[in-house]
């Protein structure tokens, strides 16, 4: 349900979230970006890296018709734009991943890491961690634990939200699962499948 601009909510919690957050977008988010891409990359090209690790089979490979539909959902960006991001990691001088036939459907394709993409991607992580050691080395750790279990017991719920959010403003007739719908679902490490799919 979208709620009409020129009436006020009682309940300014929305509000006092966005003032909140969009800040912290942008002075964190972005900057975790920053580092994660470690200068080499761009936003959607680590972005597409770390679905793979946090979403694809054994952390190293995913079919590419699922890295769209997420991505999508996430990114306005087309396919020829993700077939340039992913082929740009494919070819020398970066190497990092691999496009194969998915034996599941030749006419699928499937995005595999290749060593010097595992090891890429662990030093991203690696960056990833020593970025946000350095805010968080200030704060009482259980400060950091109780945000941390917040944000798990609240985000599927939030995701499953913005996947109908996202349905309803592209007048979708389907809404996919929250593994390959939702980028977010890449990011949390399988929080949102703890969503039912049935409820869509």
């Amino acid at each position: 349900m979208r709620l009409d601009p020129r009436i006020q909510p009682e309940d300014t919690s929305a509000a006092e979230l966005q003032e909140f957050f969009y800040p912290i977008h942008y002075q964190i988010g972005m900057a975790l970006e920053d580092a994660l891409r470690g200068g080499v990359l761009t936003r959607k090209q680590s972005a597409i890296l770390w679905m793979i690790r946090s979403a694809g089979e054994d952390g190293r490979r995913m079919r590419r018709k699922d890295i769209v539909r997420s991505m999508q959902s996430w990114f306005e960006v087309t396919n020829s734009g993700l077939n340039k991001a992913i082929r740009g990691m494919a070819r020398p001088p970066l190497s990092l991943v691999e496009l194969t036939e998915d034996p599941r459907s030749a006419r699928e394709k499937l995005i595999s890491l290749t060593p010097k993409g595992e090891q890429f991607l662990a030093a991203m992580a690696g960056r990833g961690e020593v970025f946000l050691h350095d805010i968080v080395q200030h704060l009482p750790a259980e400060v950091i634990r109780g945000g941390i279990e917040s944000l798990r017991d609240t985000f599927p719920e939030a995701c499953f939200v913005l996947v109908l959010s996202i349905a309803e403003r592209d007048g979708r007739k389907q809404v996919y699962s929250q593994e390959s719908q939702c980028f977010s679902a890449a990011l949390s490490c399988g929080l949102c499948r703890q969503v039912s799919t049935s409820r869509l």
